[in-house]
């Protein structure tokens, strides 16, 4: 039986100076901008998931009756015993339906916060003592390197609450080739997709009335204080989020009301009254849009399902 897991570090050594170089070209910017990949750091991670159970943010909920109801078709379509590899594991509370459900000879979840991916593979393994439990701290952003033993000959990739769309369409692209050269011929692919909708359910689900995803947004300059040598305020910058819809994504942004100037190392930075850091896009599909986009990467559509209001979508592809 397992009782530990097999980790796999593929991102320590890089992260303290990913996040300062990182931040120094997007502070230098026009328009500013950050990777939200920086957002999930422990505090961050936490923060995500209580806003995952916020009354206005419906992906999560969403997105696990979709899995609840399609569970038994996802097994068939996969095949039992198949190797699951969850991307952007967070909580793992969505692949549990599939763990139940497909029975996997092994689960490999990777994510860029190591600390959270750890203790949430660690409870996977101690609620399933029959599953070999792998874990990959890396950033999925970038071309990465799948470990092979966790991989099997069939394995089914799991990527869930609509990651997919912190990309902007060519990153998204990308990063399906990258993963179309990490993954087998025949392997799956299970993906959700938000899909376009009215301009108030999506810009509510971002403006949360209880303030969480303020927090989470104002908590990126947070970890910027704490791990870099900085004066960044979060207290002098508001969280703003907004629908635009002549690029189908919500934008996250970190508003400067006043001007002022702040400091990173030994670069400063000047923000004018009003401007923003950028710190998220969240684009939203349509069906025949995202298997488009799929299949110039090299995945062909076996099937998808979607919630009744057609609020989210999630979908079964196959790598050619």
């Amino acid at each position: 039986m397992a009782t530990a897991i097999r980790f796999h570090d593929q991102h320590r050594q890089a992260h303290s100076a990913s996040l300062l170089e990182e931040s120094l070209r997007g502070f230098a910017r026009t328009p500013k901008a950050i990777s939200p990949k920086f957002f999930y750091d422990r505090r961050g991670s936490e923060l995500f998931e209580q806003i995952c159970r916020q009354p206005e943010y419906y992906p999560t909920r969403t997105e696990e009756s979709i899995l609840r109801q399609a569970a038994g078709e996802i097994a068939e379509i996969a095949g039992h015993n198949a190797n699951l590899v969850e991307l952007g594991s967070g909580a793992s509370r969505k692949v549990r339906l599939l763990l139940e459900a497909l029975h996997p000879s092994s689960y490999l979840g990777i994510d860029i916060s190591r600390d959270f991916l750890l203790s949430s593979a660690r409870r996977l393994a101690a609620d399933y003592p029959w599953l070999e439990v792998h874990a990959a701290c890396a950033d999925f952003s970038q071309p990465m390197n799948l470990p092979e033993e966790a991989l099997g000959e069939q394995p089914l990739a799991f990527f869930p609450g609509s990651s997919i769309g912190n990309f902007d369409p060519q990153q998204a692209q990308a990063f399906l080739r990258n993963l179309h050269g990490q993954l087998p011929s025949g392997a799956g692919l299970l993906i959700g997709v938000d899909l376009v909708k009215d301009v108030e359910v999506l810009e509510a689900a971002y403006n949360d009335r209880a303030g969480v995803t303020a927090a989470f947004n104002l908590n990126l300059l947070e970890r910027l204080r704490g791990e870099l040598d900085c004066d960044i305020e979060p207290g002098r910058f508001e969280h703003r989020a907004f629908f635009n819809e002549a690029r189908s994504r919500i934008e996250m942004h970190l508003l400067s009301p006043e001007a002022q100037r702040v400091r990173i190392e030994d670069e400063h930075f000047a923000f004018a009254a009003g401007e923003t850091l950028h710190t998220e896009n969240s684009y939203k599909y349509s069906l025949a849009g995202f298997v488009a986009l799929a299949a110039e990467a090299g995945f062909r559509a076996l099937a998808a399902w979607t919630d009744r209001r057609q609020l989210f979508s999630v979908h079964y592809l196959q790598r050619d």
